[in-house]
């Protein structure tokens, strides 16, 4: 019996020390890949305090290029690249939930040093560090990490998972690509389609926010099962196919992931919860231009809300209200 728990015991090392060590090659390849944006962040001079111990909020920026590389945006210069998707995690302390808030391209805002304009042309003009100043400005809550993924990243992301099942709920035609209403599988050029297209739609940008939600929810959905899980190899591929096309701020680095995936460990898709901030409609402005107006009650609850680690809260009052 001896003999027989002694080798059981070896056995157990060889484990742990296998999976140690592909998780220290995992987390090689990813900081070995991945881009670091030297300066995410705004002066701290400007930046609202921390918010409660424990919680952590991060910003995904999803970068409509243009042609520009995403190495001008992490270095905070001017450029024509701009944020087609915006959107602020939420992840309590108590790891329970995660919560996806988009914000819509248009949303007419202040932005810092250059008056009033669409929330995503705050890229444009001072790169991430402005988009994430003007976030910040706009909640009075402080983000804790950015990551930026361009579409190249995102198809390869899809590509890697074998793609990702949705539920399309308005049928519509993207270029080559036909929808259908109903669940379908999407490979990473269908996904870009069906998450870029906005003209298709009556209601334009809400109901492409509504889509990039869908397939964000799917991804995870898709990366959080145990068949991805529990494949190491699917692993290393996602990892190392999408890590390339990822700008992230110089503190989330692999020991930074490992960590948060982690305390995320009992984390499923149903666990996931998408909305879009509130807005007060559409109009024009001063200039001419086609808007998306600000809700100040919403934008004020919301910042509350993740100061005060409280965002389910707000959320079920909205579910109760019907909105």
């Amino acid at each position: 019996m001896l003999r027989i728990a002694v080798v059981l015991v070896a056995l157990l090392a060889v484990v742990v020390l296998a999976a140690a060590a592909y998780l220290v090659t995992l987390g090689h390849a990813f900081d070995d890949h991945a881009h670091r944006i030297g300066q995410a962040f705004p002066d701290e001079a400007s930046r609202p305090a921390a918010g409660a111990d424990g919680a952590v909020n991060m910003l995904l920026l999803g970068s409509d290029s243009r042609g520009a590389a995403p190495s001008q945006a992490a270095a905070g210069v001017a450029s024509d690249q701009r944020s087609d998707a915006m959107i602020w995690v939420n992840i309590p302390a108590d790891r329970k939930h995660v919560y996806l808030m988009s914000i819509l391209r248009d949303t007419w805002v202040a932005i810092p040093g250059h008056g009033r304009a669409k929330i995503n042309a705050a890229m444009a003009e001072g790169g991430i560090p402005l988009a994430a100043e003007t976030l910040e400005q706009l909640f009075g809550a402080r983000l804790d990490h950015i990551a930026l993924i361009d579409f190249d990243g995102f198809r390869a992301a899809t590509d890697a998972l074998g793609g990702v099942t949705v539920d399309v709920p308005v049928a519509f035609s993207s270029g080559q690509h036909t929808f259908r209403a109903g669940r379908q599988t999407l490979d990473g050029d269908a996904a870009l389609a069906f998450v870029r297209e906005r003209k298709a739609f009556p209601t334009g940008d809400y109901q492409r926010v509504k889509d990039q939600q869908l397939v964000l929810k799917a991804i995870l959905d898709q990366a959080l099962s145990v068949g991805t899980l529990t494949d190491p190899l699917r692993v290393a591929d996602l990892v190392n196919r999408v890590s390339p096309y990822l700008s992230v701020d110089t503190t989330l680095d692999s020991t930074a992931m490992a960590s948060l995936a982690l305390s995320l460990h009992a984390v499923r898709a149903g666990d996931v919860r998408s909305f879009t901030l509130p807005t007060r409609g559409t109009s024009t402005s001063a200039d001419g231009q086609s808007i998306v107006v600000a809700d100040t009650a919403a934008i004020t609850a919301v910042g509350r809300a993740l100061r005060e680690d409280s965002l389910g809260s707000w959320l079920a009052s909205q579910d109760a209200a019907g909105r």
